[in-house]
């Protein structure tokens, strides 16, 4: 990034945070970012229900309209994340060849899991699978409160879930790993494209957009869940009876939520907000073992086990799945309105994810990204999910007026379990822990964007995003009511339409990255001393020099070289650097000659 100072600054620095922070961000990117998030605030909050019109129009037009084109490209990510951990790409590392990982691999894995989408299986961890159990999707055949339609529940949840959510996060967190740890590159969304579209491009008008709508779709998101995760919280001290709530409770509950985001976010990465994933991890971890303990555990564990195998077994229906004859209304709450989400929240978490990978591998990276969240989300579901079903089964408790209440459901489960209370306190716990995780990641990920990729950022600016994403949230509860916080949650949504185009150019820019890294990434191969005859070792004067130690091999791709009809010499064309990292000292393509 262009450093951006007066005719003495080099032999001034800056004088305090402020000085630093005007160094420091981009206005290319800042600016703009801004401007749209206070404009629409603004506009939803005095213009309430002509909002809440407009992105509800917007919402149906993304669900009936390209719904097909969610469902196809998530897929896809799939396929990506799967061929990228199973291929040669998944031995280049995320950082130099002798890198190893910054933090250990139960706090990675505690920071990703928490920043990823801790806080919706609290959420929606009892309240989904009853509301597909009890009303079920038409198109599937299935009676609601059968026991097939608990099985179908189950399997929709985790679809919803699974590995399409975390493949989505593995194609953004993946992409900037590798650019910025391996390439050198700053850690912006914009680098995703560079290896197709060139840094020309990169760095100019097409750059700044890309990481405005980043910043813009995650600013959003992460308000709106705290917004919701705040009526949650409500909802769970109503109904313990400890508060009547109102106006000055909401802000002051989205207040104290804040303060903690912000000082974890300025305390940093190593500090912060590792502490905090590693206790809430502990903390939900808790929670889940005494449900699991007071609950039905032999039924529970029988469950989890079948319900990995109705996953399985469902995914290649459910993956490309688009009802366009029947059900395209429950696609559009359900399934459409998932891919949506998870990829409107894609910069913030793939670049949190990013963040933290220094040094794993491309395999390890996917893997743990791709599958560890997935069956511990599965496991999670069962235990909160399937209890509050078999309940429903046997007591027919569960529902309030005859439907499921998201924001009770989980302590409706909870009354009918010993220590209802501590608990129930518990989970409200585990519920702002989340949300803190959720708000202060966001916050640093947001000030990298707009500091133009620079991962040591001011704390003023820290401040600022963090600051922020609390007063959105705030006067959307408060003046907007729940009508602006519904059109801004769509607006996140609709935002996932044009960062889903730019993920798929992502991919294809990312393996043709990729592709060059590993045609010009040598393999050593260790070769011993050959064994004589008779079993006895050959002198080593005897043994070239080559053989006794490591050997280089390079591959060399199909339709990359080509013989001498003349000579008979083999042509080995070098491949070109996507990224124009590595021109020759002439500037000309040079090719490597060996003898055939």
């Amino acid at each position: 990034m262009t450093q951006r100072s007066g005719p003495d600054s080099s032999s001034r620095k800056p004088q305090g945070p402020f000085a630093k922070a005007r160094q420091t961000i981009d206005p290319r990117v800042f600016v703009p970012a801004s401007l749209v998030i206070f404009g629409l605030i603004g506009f939803a909050v005095i213009y309430s229900s002509t909002a809440a019109d407009a992105f509800g129009t917007l919402n149906a037009a993304v669900s009936d309209g390209i719904g097909w084109w969610y469902v196809l490209a998530t897929t896809g990510f799939v396929g990506f994340a799967v061929y990228c951990g199973l291929s040669r790409v998944g031995t280049l590392r995320l950082g130099a060849d002798h890198e190893r990982p910054e933090f250990s691999f139960p706090a990675w894995l505690a920071m990703l899991f928490s920043a990823g989408m801790g806080i919706g299986l609290v959420f929606y961890g009892v309240a989904e699978p009853l509301t597909h159990y009890v009303s079920p999707p038409e198109s599937m055949g299935v009676e609601g409160g059968t026991d097939a339609a608990a099985n179908q529940a189950m399997a929709l949840t985790m679809f919803h879930w699974g590995l399409h959510a975390w493949a989505i996060y593995v194609v953004v967190g993946l992409g900037m790993a590798y650019m910025t740890y391996r390439r050198g590159r700053p850690l912006s969304v914009r680098w995703l494209l560079e290896p197709l579209l060139g840094r020309e491009r990169v760095e100019g008008w097409i750059g700044h957009a890309v990481d405005s709508v980043a910043i813009v779709g995650t600013l959003f998101g992460v308000a709106t869940s705290l917004g919701f995760g705040i009526t949650q919280i409500a909802a769970g001290l109503d109904y313990l009876g400890w508060i009547e709530i109102n106006n000055w409770w909401v802000v002051g509950m989205i207040a104290a939520i804040t303060a903690m985001a912000t000082y974890s976010v300025v305390s940093g990465v190593s500090r912060g907000l590792k502490w905090l994933s590693n206790i809430n991890m502990i903390l939900a971890g808790v929670l889940a073992g005494f449900v699991l303990i007071a609950g039905p555990t032999l039924f529970l564990m029988q469950a989890w086990v079948q319900n990995l195998g109705s996953y399985v077994q469902s995914l290649p229906e459910l993956m490309l799945r688009t009802g366009p004859f029947t059900d395209g209304a429950w696609l559009g709450t359900w399934t459409i309105f998932y891919w949506g989400w998870w990829i409107s929240w894609a910069p913030f978490v793939g670049m949190f994810i990013a963040r933290i990978s220094r040094g794993r591998t491309v395999r390890e990276f996917v893997g743990a990204v791709l599958l560890v969240p997935t069956v511990i989300g599965s496991l999670w579901f069962t235990v909160f999910g399937d209890s509050a079903i078999l309940r429903q089964r046997n007591n027919d408790d569960m529902l309030v007026d005859g439907a499921v209440d998201t924001n009770t459901s989980l302590f409706e489960l909870l009354n009918g379990l010993p220590l209802a209370t501590i608990t129930s306190v518990l989970a409200i716990v585990v519920i702002v822990f989340f949300f803190v995780t959720s708000s202060d990641s966001g916050s640093l990920v947001i000030d990298i964007l707009s500091s133009g990729g620079e991962l040591e950022t001011p704390k003023v600016t820290r401040v600022y995003w963090s600051v922020l994403e609390g007063v959105a949230a705030a006067i959307l509860l408060v003046v907007g009511g729940a009508g602006s916080l519904t059109a801004l949650q769509t607006a996140s949504i609709v935002t996932a339409v044009p960062f889903s185009v730019i993920m798929v150019i992502a991919c294809v820019s990312m393996l043709r990255a990729f592709r060059y890294d590993l045609a010009t990434t040598p393999s050593l191969m260790r070769v011993s001393e050959p064994e004589g005859l008779n079993g006895q070792r050959v002198s080593r004067r005897e043994v070239s020099a080559t053989l006794a130690g490591l050997v280089m091999v390079h591959q060399i791709a199909p339709g990359s070289y080509e013989v001498s009809p003349d000579t008979g010499e083999l042509i080995i064309a070098d491949p070109v650097d996507p990224l124009g990292d590595a021109p020759s000292s002439d500037g000309s393509d040079e090719t490597d000659r060996a003898a055939d």
